[in-house]
């Protein structure tokens, strides 16, 4: 079967090569002239299908982004991806994803393995406050973007955590929790840094303090959570509620209060953090602050297209707004 050209397209709609170029180039505004509209309708008549690949090599990239998570088989990171992946499509980009878990020489391999496929650049989910990889990409020039967390340096789209951490431990409060504990997630993430913030925001607000012992950093999975809320509320039992820093350690605790005899949430209310699909699904709904994850995709790759990386300067940074979802797995004590 023959290929069709440009050049047939111009033929049939009776331009230039050069206007259906420019009127089939989805990174350009569409244009509603009547030149244009011939052309699209010449393109879907005689099935035109655009050469990624001649087209990339004409303007010198791969139309392709690298995506760095640590695992897929997190939610957060799956949601992330799949956010990314559909705005990458009406762009006319192609997102190819590696997976590098915790493990520094892993994510080092992993990038160097993006990198050597030519992506135009890298979006980064894997960065620690103290990961040397945001670094080392500044020093090399190499674009890129950090997303849901950031290091204080490079490009980032992210929640605004300290928002979210602020409602999630405010609707508690407003409930009339005086004792509420958090899990904010590893101290070494800026999640958990501002999440931690808004929680303390949000106590002092109120009048309130935070006794020693209710601020329990642990993992980010389920069974972090389970053991770190387990713990925590067999030694303080007068604690009637938890802000859990996403929606698995948020399950956890809920595990953790149902084995200690505690039912959420006559007993003990429970936020997470995210709004995954199954937080809406549990036998008792979770109430959790939900992260707009299309937005940040946008952000992520507006930045990565426009903000040109440096090894100085302050970071350039887009902060998305959460929302509190209440469910029922809060309630007043």
């Amino acid at each position: 079967m023959r290929t069709v050209t440009l050049k047939d397209v111009a033929a049939a709609a009776g331009v230039s090569v050069s206007t259906v170029s420019r009127v089939l180039d989805e990174r350009l505004p569409p244009s509603r002239s009547q030149a244009a509209e011939r052309v699209r309708v010449a393109a879907a008549e005689l099935g035109y299908r655009r050469d990624a690949a001649a087209s990339a090599l004409r303007r010198g990239d791969t139309a392709t982004i690298g995506v760095l998570v640590p695992r897929l088989r997190d939610t957060v990171m799956a949601l992330l991806f799949e956010a990314l992946y559909t705005e990458a499509a009406h762009r006319g980009l192609f997102a190819l994803v590696s997976v590098c878990g915790d493990d520094p020489a892993e994510e080092s391999n992993a990038t160097e393995s993006l990198l050597s496929r030519r992506v135009d650049g890298l979006v980064l989910a894997a960065a620690r406050l103290d990961d040397a990889l945001p670094t080392r990409l500044r020093n090399q020039h190499v674009p890129h973007v950090l997303a849901l967390r950031t290091d204080g340096h490079s490009p980032a789209a992210v929640c605004d955590d300290e928002l979210g951490g602020y409602l999630a431990t405010r609707h508690l409060i407003d409930l009339g929790h005086e004792r509420v504990a958090v899990l904010p997630g590893p101290d070494f993430t800026s999640t958990a840094a501002r999440r931690l913030a808004g929680f303390r925001q949000a106590v002092s607000e109120a009048g309130l303090k935070a006794p020693g012992g209710v601020v329990r950093h642990c993992g980010f999975d389920y069974q972090a959570g389970l053991q770190t809320a387990g713990v925590l509320l067999g030694e303080q039992p007068d604690v009637t509620a938890v802000f859990a820093a996403n929606d698995q350690l948020a399950l956890g605790a809920i595990t953790a209060a149902h084995q200690l005899g505690r039912r959420v949430p006559e007993d003990l209310s429970v936020v997470g953090y995210n709004d995954t699909p199954l937080a809406a699904q549990l036998p008792v709904p979770l109430t959790t602050v939900r992260v707009p994850f299309e937005r940040i995709a946008a952000d992520a790759l507006d930045l990565l297209s426009s903000t040109p990386p440096a090894p100085q300067g302050a970071a350039v940074e887009r902060r998305s707004t959460p929302t509190l979802i209440p469910r029922h797995s809060t309630a007043r004590p």
